[in-house]
């Protein structure tokens, strides 16, 4: 956890349509926006293919860590859909048909039932249920580790559901922003002094760069920013604007991230 105990967050993206390019992968810059809108980040993302070894080995590690995780997808009923085997074969627990799951899979199919669909609500024992307002069949969590299916129209919802009810108590509670400015025609190198004098006096921040060669009509620049703590990114971006104007460079603020 960070210095303020906000946890942070991960995300599993798992597909082999994903990594071999057939889909493209929307989960990440969806679950980005949802928690930037409540305050919270995300630390890390993994895509994983839909083969078991990996995805048990990737979930070990995951377990073991203490970010709060969303996987997306493979808990389907086909036999390409590993990750809730693998999600148990991780925590070493056996699978059983979640009795809720079970009442949901239940009133979504009626007659037509199968033994197939009740398949989907099979989960490693001591998982809870994540409602799924589209179809009613749920996801699990486990050990912080929200397991939702691969489609947006699915997941993102319950995603939002997960972070609105489980986690409410983390929405804007960090002391966290993110300040920058663009700095015209200036290169890394001639700003490295600047940027480890900000590093050495604002230690309790972090600094960032992004250069860019610029093209469509746009110079070469810099993005250059702070991040962390509200009065100390203010402090540190008070002095960076101060420098590069003294400097000579051309700048302009980016709006906050």
């Amino acid at each position: 956890m960070s210095a303020d105990t906000t946890p942070s967050f991960g995300a599993i993206i798992i597909g082999d349509e994903i990594l071999s390019g057939r889909r493209e992968d929307k989960h990440f810059a969806k679950l980005l926006e949802l928690l930037k809108a409540r305050g919270l980040r995300l630390a890390s993302v993994r895509y994983v293919a839909d083969e078991p070894p990996r995805l048990v080995q990737a979930l070990k590690e995951s377990f073991a860590g203490t970010d709060i995780v969303f996987s997306f997808g493979g808990i389907g009923a086909t036999p390409d859909d590993h990750t809730r085997q693998s999600a148990a074969a991780a925590l070493g627990l056996p699978l059983e048909l979640h009795p809720e799951a079970e009442a949901e899979i239940r009133a979504r199919f009626g007659d037509e039932i199968t033994p197939q669909r009740l398949q989907m609500g099979v989960y490693p024992v001591g998982s809870a249920i994540i409602p799924n307002p589209y179809n009613r069949i749920p996801g699990f969590s486990i050990r912080n580790h929200f397991f939702v299916p691969g489609f947006p129209v699915m997941a993102w919802p319950m995603v939002e559901w997960v972070l609105d009810n489980a986690f409410a108590h983390l929405h804007h509670r960090a002391d966290y922003v993110e300040r920058s400015i663009v700095v015209w025609e200036a290169l890394e190198g001639r700003l490295i002094d600047l940027m480890e004098a900000i590093t050495a006096d604002f230690p309790d921040a972090t600094l960032f760069s992004l250069p860019s060669v610029g093209g469509e009509g746009q110079p070469r620049h810099i993005e250059l920013g702070m991040k962390g703590p509200a009065a100390r990114v203010d402090e540190a971006m008070a002095r960076i604007t101060a420098e590069v104007t003294r400097r000579g460079y051309a700048w302009e603020p980016r709006a906050d991230l």
